[in-house]
């Protein structure tokens, strides 16, 4: 057991540490002189203040202002290490960043809003002894959960509560991940700390680690000296869904970089998320069950700088797309994984999505028991481990660049949910009962939002009105090159 100070969270074999003190500013210097990162250019960092925002007890206010401030500085890093110049200013607004982390919800096509990701049977379901949460947004675990639950497609949300109540909550969630299905059991932080999982995540929320000594020192050759934007010239590869990994090839688009969004023809895909999310991308299909499709993309990692997957751990080295394997085939290259559970532990297999890692983790038991309103759970208002994991995950990428153009070699570079779950525990969450419940929503209603923190433009989908990125930096401002495109509308060829 490892004792702390009577501030800080002891679990078994690890310690949360407390850092209610801190401020976002506090989070990003933390984070960036752990990261090994030059001091000098947090000077370059203006964070605006104001209230905080969301009706929750968790201080997401603060998670969403650092770690966007975090991937905008270290992409200005970069932006300085290729032109021998100073760091820009980077200025990132309390409010406006706020409102990135619910970007998905102020998104409109020709003046509508786009429909709901969530599934009809999934949510949060009653166990005998306790409760499970099912996520269903996809419809390859739709059916896969009516087929575990011995039901048939035309079985409605209350015919899956009949058969849920039947299980035990730790059986049914290990049955699913037997079926390789979404479906967590609803835990207590103190039943979360009691796993080896929880122990096994780091209380660090970015880990880099040198994969090699192959790779050539210096920054890579694609990135323009005379670009406009901090990332100009630089070639991602992404394969990823949902939200967490998209946002990371999103943030590395808005800063210039020539991401190509890899998606699967045999995998279903969410559309209302993917037409927000696959701004400023090219986009292409490829069948990794396929060798030719296979052969493609080896192609394109022979040139390509950044590596990003947010699939299943291990599910693409299996198919020989593992960060050995693309060393090997572009020495050099920085290897980004986003996962549910982290690298490490007897749960770094598990698929996960934020929803499910709320529940099992302890973070809506906790949340329910600070609104008092009676609740056996309550999600946080917006999906905040989504969006700064990969803002997180895009600071990681940078910074490995910054350490290949210092050391050389390979990169690879790890972010979980869990392990910004982690770290938003160690902020404490708001003292007092309710406190945090009071904040006002910083959306409010769209039609009051400013108008400069909004864009509208066409698209392949229509007349497209969505939320501009919140960190400005200067004489190098980030936005979007083209609007979204239906998936597999590009050539899987590098600009």
């Amino acid at each position: 057991m490892i004792t702390g100070s009577s501030s800080d969270v002891v679990v078994e074999g690890g310690l949360i540490p407390d850092r209610s003190s801190f401020t976002p500013w506090d989070t990003v210097r933390y984070i960036w002189t752990t990261l090994d990162l030059p001091e000098i250019a947090l000077q370059s960092l203006h964070l605006e203040d104001g209230t905080p925002y969301y009706q929750s007890s968790f201080k997401i206010s603060h998670l969403a202002q650092s770690s966007i401030a975090l991937s905008a500085l270290s992409a200005a890093l970069i932006r300085s290490l290729r032109t021998g110049s100073a760091v820009p200013q980077v200025t990132v607004p309390l409010r406006h960043a706020c409102l990135e982390f619910q970007t998905e919800r102020l998104f409109t096509i020709n003046g509508q809003p786009v429909a709901s990701t969530w599934g009809p049977l999934g949510g949060l379901h009653k166990c005998s002894d306790g409760y499970v949460r099912i996520h269903d947004s996809f419809a390859n675990h739709r059916h896969g959960t009516l087929k575990l639950l011995r039901l048939d497609e035309r079985a409605n949300r209350d015919d899956v509560a009949v058969q849920v109540a039947k299980w035990k909550k730790l059986e049914l969630e290990e049955a699913g991940y037997r079926d390789k299905l979404p479906i967590y059991a609803l835990r207590s932080f103190d039943e979360w700390d009691a796993l080896p999982q929880s122990v096994a995540v780091s209380n660090f929320p970015i880990i880099i680690r040198k994969a090699d000594d192959l790779g050539p020192k210096g920054l890579p050759s694609t990135l323009q000296n005379n670009g406009d934007r901090c990332l100009r010239g630089l070639r991602v590869l992404e394969l990823s869904r949902v939200i967490a990994g998209p946002v990371s090839g999103k943030t590395m688009a808005l800063h210039g970089a020539d991401v190509l969004w890899v998606t699967s023809p045999a995998l279903p895909d969410l559309p209302s998320l993917d037409m927000n999310l696959s701004r400023g991308k090219r986009t292409i299909q490829l069948d990794l069950n396929h060798s030719e499709d296979q052969e493609t993309l080896k192609g394109l990692v022979k040139d390509c700088d950044v590596f990003i997957q947010g699939y299943r751990p291990e599910s693409l080295a299996a198919r020989g797309f593992g960060p050995a394997e693309l060393a090997k085939l572009k020495p050099g290259i920085i290897y980004a994984n986003l996962s549910a559970f982290g690298p490490s532990g007897p749960w770094s297999d598990r698929r996960g999505f934020d929803s499910l890692v709320q529940t099992c983790s302890g973070m809506n038991v906790s949340e329910a028991e600070h609104s008092g309103e009676g609740k056996p759970a309550q999600p946080t208002p917006v999906q905040a481990l989504d969006h700064a994991a990969g803002f997180l995950l895009a600071t990681g990428i940078s910074a490995a660049l910054y350490k290949r153009a210092n050391e050389g070699g390979s990169w690879e570079v790890h972010v979980s949910l869990a392990g910004v779950t982690k770290y938003l525990r160690s902020l404490r969450q708001w003292p007092g009962g309710r406190q945090g419940f009071d904040y006002a929503d910083p959306a409010l209603a769209s039609e009051t939002l400013p108008e400069e923190y909004l864009e509208e433009r066409d698209s392949a989908f229509g007349r497209m009105r969505g939320l501009k990125h919140a960190a400005m930096i200067e004489a190098a401002q980030p936005g979007f090159d083209f609007m979204s495109k239906p998936l597999g509308s590009d050539k899987p060829e590098w600009m």
